[in-house]
């Protein structure tokens, strides 16, 4: 199995080379090269498509009446496979990864996708990893409701804008409010136990949408969070500039995406409030006050765009599923053929293993980074974490990394083993690998 994964692997590294080469700003092949990653898991996994779960898309040609439409102005989906048995009360809901669009050329380009319009969205998806219905591929999770929305805003399903000229709509955090009540709708408003994950920029949306999906349900309602691939790091490249921040100064400036960076804040409050820069909001028709994090109240909507900044002022439990090396970060934060014209990297990007003592040491101090900047979050008993040493992004949707025979695993725990037992208490997970080159546990651990 480990053959064929390392074959994939090596045809994965070479794919987003000839990707790169052709990017303008190391970002315009966003969707391409996430879509790749993401999508390993699925083409690697053991269970063959004609076994796979095919789950249809379901559209809600209402919610254009309520602004809530993708960036191209079709409606927005979703797909639902009804849960069954104990699980008939319980719900996850996945959010579709896929980068995102900074300026008005790269959100037009999207709007020819299925990132960005639902007229190119697949009409059925297979459901594996943590989606699968399969006890032997998902243990805890296979006989839940399980539910996963598309996405088509370019902005982690948090801006709230509109540009006329170019026909663009930026209406990420009201196609999540619209979503959400066509789901409780559905019965999820019933529901004793429920999950929201997302894997990369859905990753990045489970962690801004935590509380306002937590505020959703009763306080009898078991609610949790998980972010696959998600802590996207506002790190300094291999160029010495900040490639990421800079993209993310691009969305939240086209998008006005301020709306999500108010923690505590769900849909129901007066939306006149989220761009005031205060921390008191009022619950519209409740007539009670109730105190809000705001994150713009205490530094720039950029920086309240990076997971660092926000975690730790979650109330809501939250797993944090990352490689340490996170293999898109690599790609298209810290060693981007902008960041690096003279090919210094390019022989280690395409292929890790090439990688000479001081890259393998820029790789090592990203990692230290990371685990700095959840060191507040981790000590949080509520709080759960499985950071990896694999090269790897999105580990919970394919089946070979969430569940498998030669799943990676920390101290023999795979990773929807820890997962599990973090959501139902069972014990305390905080798992954190030991560096690069020592797991080898890991998919492409024999190149």
């Amino acid at each position: 199995m480990k053959v064929a994964v390392t074959w994939i692997w090596g045809l994965l590294w070479y794919v987003i080379g000839v990707a790169l080469s052709r990017s303008v700003d190391g970002f315009d092949d966003l969707s391409a090269t996430e879509s790749l990653l993401s999508g390993l898991g699925t083409d690697a996994t053991s269970s063959s498509p004609a076994k796979q779960r095919m789950v249809p898309l379901t559209l809600i040609p209402g919610a254009a009446a309520k602004g809530a439409v993708c960036l191209d102005g079709t409606p927005p989906g979703y797909h639902l496979d009804r849960g069954s048995g104990s699980g008939v009360n319980s719900w996850i809901i996945h959010l579709e990864g896929g980068g995102w669009c900074n300026n008005v050329q790269t959100c037009v380009s999207r709007k020819t996708t299925r990132h960005g319009s639902s007229n190119f969205m697949e009409k059925q998806l297979a459901f594996t990893g943590i989606l699968s219905n399969k006890a032997k591929e998902n243990p805890d999770f296979f006989n839940w409701n399980r539910v996963k929305l598309r996405y088509c805003d370019g902005a982690s399903f948090a801006g709230e804008g509109q540009d006329e000229a170019n026909q663009l709509n930026f209406r990420g955090q009201r196609i999540w409010s619209v979503i959400m009540e066509e789901l409780m709708a559905e019965g999820m408003k019933n529901a004793e136990q429920a999950l929201l994950s997302g894997c990369s920029a859905g990753g990045l949306a489970s962690i801004l949408h935590c509380d306002e999906f937590g505020d959703l349900f009763p306080k009898t309602t078991k609610v949790k969070c998980l972010s696959d691939a998600g802590l996207f790091l506002d790190a300094i490249d291999v160029g010495g500039g900040r490639t990421l921040r800079n993209m993310y100064k691009g969305v939240v400036s086209l998008q006005k995406g301020q709306l999500s960076f108010c923690f505590s804040c769900s849909s129901a409050f007066d939306l006149r409030f989220l761009s005031s820069g205060i921390n008191l909001y009022y619950a519209v028709g409740s007539g009670k006050e109730s105190a809000k994090y705001l994150c713009t109240s205490q530094m720039d909507p950029t920086s309240c765009f990076f997971p660092q900044n926000l975690v730790a002022k979650i109330k809501t439990p939250v797993f944090l599923l990352n490689s340490a090396y996170d293999l898109w970060q690599i790609h298209e934060s810290l060693a981007t053929p902008n960041a690096d014209p003279h090919g210094y990297w390019k022989e280690c990007r395409q292929h890790h293993a090439q990688c000479n003592a001081s890259q393998i040491q820029f790789l090592q101090d990203f990692r230290v980074q990371m685990l700095n900047a959840i060191n507040v979050f981790s000590k949080s008993q509520k709080n759960g974490l499985f950071i990896n040493s694999c090269f790897a992004h999105c580990q919970s949707e394919g089946q070979d990394s969430w569940f498998a025979d030669n799943s990676p695993v920390i101290s023999d725990k795979a990773i929807a083993v820890s997962v599990g037992d973090w959501y139902f208490n069972r014990t305390t997970v905080k798992s954190v690998d030991c560096a690069y080159p020592c797991d080898k546990s890991c998919l492409d651990a024999s190149q």
